[in-house]
């Protein structure tokens, strides 16, 4: 059966894919960017936020059933910051009400591979604070300096992950019937990434920070489709994942081993009981 998505960031890139392949699939989508889809909202301020969110559910009659949240940035700059956190938070919690008026509700979000590389911790707090205004202020001393520039988007997309752990297994979430997972990709080929991708040191300077063993980099189709699954009727249960979908490079990167953090005690009982 159709249904009704609303998709940030849908004038490019995943975003885009995403909103082409849910239209040819039978479903209503509005589209929220800067401009050139059916509501142009600055994701960047929280009125802005506030006030797509309010367009999107009037154009939607007050059900909206997905909500997919592509709309982000990767340049060294405070509004990254902003835009890849607060722009994915804030509206998804406008777009909750709207969401809780249809009988099979989800969201979906991106994350990034970069959520597992370098962060700036004090920035990764103020933004699961909630403190914009904190969190901006640490990305514009993060910004002056282009050895830490970087670490504002990988910051984000940490705290992008760690909130969708936090929030989805909450009464305001999966209490309501809203599964709420996000999609971590490695390296997609879109307008975002084409011109660091145009030249050989371009791409080895990215293969060395996101390896991608299987079938290198991705089309932005291996995200939408996943995207789609997510906010799909079909998805009941997968509730507070991060999916890394990104041709092997979390498996490469952070090894086999995933789980002795959480093994210590048992390890030091049996190597009592061996002794």
């Amino acid at each position: 059966m159709p249904r009704i998505y609303v998709v940030t960031g849908a004038a490019s890139g995943i975003g885009k894919t995403t909103t082409q392949l849910l239209r040819e699939a039978g479903n209503t989508v509005i589209g929220v960017d800067l401009k050139g889809v059916e509501v142009s909202g600055d994701l960047s301020t929280r009125e802005g936020r506030i006030a797509a969110a309010e367009e999107a559910t009037r154009l939607a009659g007050g059900t909206v059933d997905a909500v997919i949240a592509c709309a982000g940035l990767a340049i060294p700059k405070v509004i990254t910051a902003s835009v890849n956190y607060f722009g994915m938070t804030e509206f998804l919690e406008a777009m909750q009400p709207a969401l809780t008026q249809s009988a099979a509700p989800r969201v979906a979000l991106i994350s990034s591979m970069a959520s597992l590389q370098p962060v700036a911790p004090p920035l990764v707090d103020a933004l699961l604070s909630g403190d914009e205004a904190a969190a901006r202020a640490i990305a514009e001393q993060l910004e002056a300096d282009p050895q830490t520039g970087n670490l504002i988007y990988s910051s984000s997309k940490q705290a992008i992950s760690r909130w969708v752990r936090r929030e989805a297994p909450t009464a305001r979430w999966a209490g309501a019937g809203i599964p709420v997972n996000a999609v971590g990709p490695g390296t997609v080929i879109t307008p975002m990434t084409q011109e660091l991708l145009s030249s050989e040191e371009g791409r080895q300077l990215v293969d060395r920070s996101v390896p991608m063993p299987l079938n290198s980099h991705q089309p932005p189709e291996s995200i939408a489709n996943l995207l789609i699954w997510l906010t799909s009727e079909q998805n009941t249960h997968c509730c507070g994942q991060t999916i890394y979908c990104d041709g092997g490079a979390d498996a490469v990167l952070r090894g086999d081993d995933i789980w002795s953090w959480n093994e210590q005690g048992i390890r030091d009982t049996f190597a009592k009981i061996m002794s």
